[in-house]
């Protein structure tokens, strides 16, 4: 039986579509070890993301080759996808494929231990009209399933690579989803969570009218699954009509992830963002008037081209504003291919860094002050897994997570929790029972 190892970097897409392989390798008799235990072949499932993501994944496939020098090395995925030339020069890798590739990897690595000639296969992602289906594709995240429903975006942020990455919008067959999901359902699990490479854009390419929110109607009515959280969202998505859809969807996790990337019109302008601050602090006021509960997070670029001091304060001025449960901070890093990679008024590193810190604390007072709330009050969690120390660890359904000891085995039991105590990324409580 050969043995077969994967490293992936990047989102939950990404996780998906790994696991998605490892199935594959699995129904050809292939034994799945860890990259440690001398496999015949390591699979690498690249990111670019950033200029690190693209950094670390060399760093990634050429330490795996150092260590396994027996084994084929193959880089797939987003890198690989739009950087084929500089991965074919590298030659401890011996088969480059894209994203499209992932679907027939068995096909192109048995061709390699056949030939043993070095393979680079890469699709035109770009001219791509249909969603490459895995078919059912259970990737389970510690107690919750992570289904990927759609591919692909049209929006071309001036920053952004992941249109040339990954092409433009396809949507999942929904029968499909709620297939997979109705299976997922069958094993036990009860959370599900609901990504793509831009959720929001769900069903824009279907002959018939079909949205986000007729799926999400759909996955609501699934027997046994009790909750649905939802992956990063475009802003633009969340208006009156569509709130009125989604607050009568009880499974539906009351936390919601709103790209925003910076607090500045201006900014936003040159990113090619497609709305304006007020329009954001609109969308803020639909959740939090729907929903009493409901946390928000984002992510937030610092250092963009042309960024001036009055910039950055007037985004910091507009997050202390909005006031996020968590940010995810970014400091801005040239992309080649894009737009903003050749942007005039380039930001100087520590610049990056001392904004970077400055929305960092901020994230983290808004964090504890937040989690502080919560002390005295009793909340339900799904306990995922059970820490080092003895604590089991989950989330409640606007995710927060939430310790707590116990001597029962309650993983993947939503449980009754009194909060006693705060930290900045956690809650301590007691279980009532």
């Amino acid at each position: 039986m050969k043995k077969i190892a994967f490293f992936t970097l990047g989102c939950k897409v990404n996780q998906y579509e790994t696991n998605a392989m490892i199935q594959k390798f699995e129904n050809e008799g292939y034994e799945i070890v860890h990259i440690e235990e001398n496999p015949d072949v390591c699979i690498v499932n690249t990111c670019t993301v950033t200029n690190m993501s693209d950094r670390k994944s060399r760093q990634v496939l050429r330490r795996i080759k150092e260590k396994n020098s027996n084994s084929i090395v193959v880089a797939v995925g987003c890198y690989a996808q739009v950087a084929k030339d500089e991965l074919e020069k590298i030659e401890e890798i011996d088969l480059v494929l894209g994203n499209n590739e992932k679907n027939e990897i068995v096909k192109y690595v048995e061709e390699f231990e056949n030939q043993r000639k070095k393979i680079s296969e890469i699709t035109d992602v770009l001219h791509q009209k249909e969603f490459l289906d895995f078919g059912p594709t259970t990737y389970t995240e510690k107690t919750r399933a992570v289904i990927k429903v759609q591919d692909g975006c049209d929006r071309f942020c001036s920053y952004c690579i992941i249109p040339y990455a990954r092409g433009r919008v396809r949507s999942r067959n929904p029968k499909k989803i709620i297939e997979e999901i109705t299976k997922i359902s069958e094993k036990g699990i009860k959370e599900v969570v609901v990504t793509g490479i831009h959720i929001a854009s769900y069903g824009k390419d279907f002959d018939e009218e079909y949205k986000l929110i007729d799926l999400l109607e759909e996955i609501n009515k699934i027997k046994n699954i009790k909750r649905i959280r939802l992956g990063s969202l475009e802003p633009t998505i969340i208006t009156n009509e569509f709130i009125s859809r989604l607050i009568k969807l009880e499974k539906v996790c009351h936390q919601f992830h709103l790209s925003l990337q910076s607090g500045c019109d201006e900014t936003l302008k040159r990113m090619n963002r497609k709305y304006r601050t007020e329009e954001f602090r609109n969308v803020v006021k639909i959740l939090r008037d729907n929903y009493e509960d409901v946390i928000l997070t984002t992510d937030i670029i610092v250092g963009f081209p042309g960024e001036t001091d009055e910039e950055f304060n007037n985004t910091y001025e507009f997050l202390k504003d909005i006031s996020f449960y968590k940010m995810h901070v970014f400091k801005y890093s040239q992309r080649k291919g894009t737009k903003a990679a050749i942007m005039e008024n380039q930001i100087d590193g520590t610049i990056k860094e001392r904004r970077s810190k400055k929305l960092i604390n901020l994230s983290n007072n808004n964090q504890l002050n937040y989690n502080k709330q919560y002390i005295g009050k009793t909340v339900e969690v799904l306990f995922e897994e059970k820490d080092d120390k003895g604590y089991l660890k989950g989330h409640t359904k606007n995710y927060i997570l939430v310790k707590a000891k116990s001597d029962k085995n309650l993983e993947n039991n939503i449980v009754s929790v009194k909060i006693e105590d705060a930290e900045i990324e956690n809650v301590i409580g007691k279980i009532e029972m």
